[in-house]
């Protein structure tokens, strides 16, 4: 039961444009291993069981029993010093998160709107996800969401946002947000994460230069898009697979299955899979990705090794491989990953080192590096879910430990720009491109382990924005708005 409910929470604070920096996407289980509750209510403290105190006390014990890293936990750490539970978790974790073990991978978030995204991709905005130009001049789309409004108002990849505003008569700059506020002028600017929300942009893309209103509204992520995400390229008289996944969630297996039926049909044995954004999701999917990836090999190979803390070794688990009906057996792998690539999408990357070596890739930058996982306890009567990294995550050799990104455990890597003039997929895209050249065994440039890459393109990186407190679907699809 506890293989089956291994679950995966998403990317924090991927690049936050106040400097801070960090996050990363997770790792969980669905409930703690050992407790059919989630955690129970735990004990009431004075102002009542929901009480600021008493649930700063609850997120205390419950990192004393599950904390990946006990050791780092500070004694006698007063809670009434601090006006947030989060704020608390923070402090708990410092220690951590100075060591770069845990990046604010640990947090308190909503039941309700955790259960809503990981069950259909729910959540309420514009639909795109932007980054930031290099010279702050910008925002530029990095991708529109199917049945989102901002694909409707015809805003998609490429799209450049140069000022933002609540009508059109006080619309300011990008540079102008920047200078005043940083970041969290910018996120301001965006508004709240509320159906209703209205706001007007100026834009510029092939059409040219106009302004544009768009209103935020509910919708459901597709997992994989239904424009550009599962295809077949011809290249050099060779066919290839192209799978892109946004987000590691439920609605993502049949649209995964769907789409290797189709490589399996083909005779692909050679995938690009493009996890440039991903920034985690369901364990369960990961290891789905990687049954459909690895249809040739036997239910004794190892897919990955949970291992939590020694107090909690009864609870360590291995996965194993399963192929499926519409599996195949890929020979050669080239993941497109960024910074914004993290947890469950590590995961997969990593699963496959020890099987394909040379011919398991790293395409485009280094990853974000989170090599550990969450457990989710539940407060029902509250509303908290609390995310605790509480287990490490290992492939078949043992490798793990990536806190600085893959590209230092992966055997081979090409380094490629996030081309934003051209669709993900598209052949002459960059990134697409130097997978396809990996997969057909070209030279390229190495990605350096510590990110130190140097062409210009990559030294230029955008960042994806996002904000100081993320919601569940930004957490896992860094850069959302």
């Amino acid at each position: 039961m506890y293989m089956r409910n291994r679950v995966v929470a998403g990317l924090a604070l991927v690049a936050l444009l106040s400097g801070c920096g960090g996050g990363g996407s997770g790792g969980t289980v669905s409930t703690p291993p050992t407790s059919g509750s989630g955690g129970g209510s735990g004990t009431a403290s004075a102002g009542g069981t929901c009480s600021l105190l008493s649930r700063q006390q609850w997120a205390f014990d419950q990192l004393d029993e599950w904390y990946l890293f006990p050791d780092t936990l500070p004694n006698n750490l007063d809670p009434a010093s601090y006006s947030t539970v989060q704020d608390y978790i923070d402090a708990l974790t410092a220690n951590a998160r100075a060591q770069g073990k845990d990046r604010h991978f640990t947090y308190l978030t909503s039941i309700a709107e955790e259960d809503a995204y990981y069950n259909s991709g729910q959540t309420a905005g514009f639909g795109f996800r932007i980054t930031l130009a290099p010279d702050n001049s910008k925002l530029l789309i990095a991708e529109a969401f199917e049945g989102a409004p901002a694909l409707k108002a015809g805003i998609d990849r490429g799209t450049a946002i140069t000022a933002i505003g609540t009508s059109e008569n006080n619309l300011q700059t990008v540079s102008e947000l920047i200078a005043s506020g940083g970041g969290d002028a910018l996120n301001n600017a965006l508004g709240p994460s509320t159906a209703g929300t209205t706001r007007y942009f100026r834009i510029t893309d092939a059409s040219g230069t106009r302004v544009v209103s768009v209103t935020k509204a509910d919708y459901d992520i597709e997992p994989v898009s239904s424009r550009y995400g599962a295809q077949i390229l011809s290249d050099g008289g060779q066919q290839y697979g192209y799978i892109n996944l946004r987000t590691f969630i439920s609605t993502a297996d049949p649209a995964l299955r769907d789409a290797f039926a189709k490589f399996r049909a083909a005779g692909v044995d050679k995938v690009i899979v493009d996890l440039r954004y991903n920034g985690g999701g369901l364990v369960s999917v990961a290891e789905l990705m990687g049954n459909l990836l690895g249809g040739d090999h036997s239910t004794s190979d190892v897919f990955d090794h949970m291992t939590f803390r020694p107090s909690k070794a009864s609870e360590n688990t291995t996965a194993y491989f399963a192929p499926q009906p519409q599996s195949i057996g890929a020979t050669r792998i080239a993941f497109i990953g960024t910074r914004g690539t993290a947890s469950a999408s590590e995961l997969v990357v990593n699963a496959f080192i020890p099987y394909l070596h040379t011919a398991d890739g790293l395409i485009g930058t280094n990853t974000y590096g989170k090599p550990v996982g969450q457990i989710a306890v539940d407060r029902s009567e509250c509303d908290d879910r609390f995310r605790i990294i509480a287990f490490g995550l290992h492939n078949a050799n043992n490798q793990g430990g990536y806190f600085d990104g893959l590209a230092g455990t992966v055997e081979a890597s090409c380094q490629a720009d996030d081309d934003l003039s051209r669709p993900m997929g598209d052949p002459q895209e960059a990134s697409t491109r130097a997978a396809l050249d990996f997969l057909e065994g070209k030279s390229c440039t190495q990605i350096t382990a510590a990110g130190a890459q140097t062409t210009q393109a990559v030294q230029q990186r955008r960042k994806l924005l996002q904000p100081a407190v993320p919601s569940t679907p930004q957490r896992e699809v860094p850069g959302l708005y």
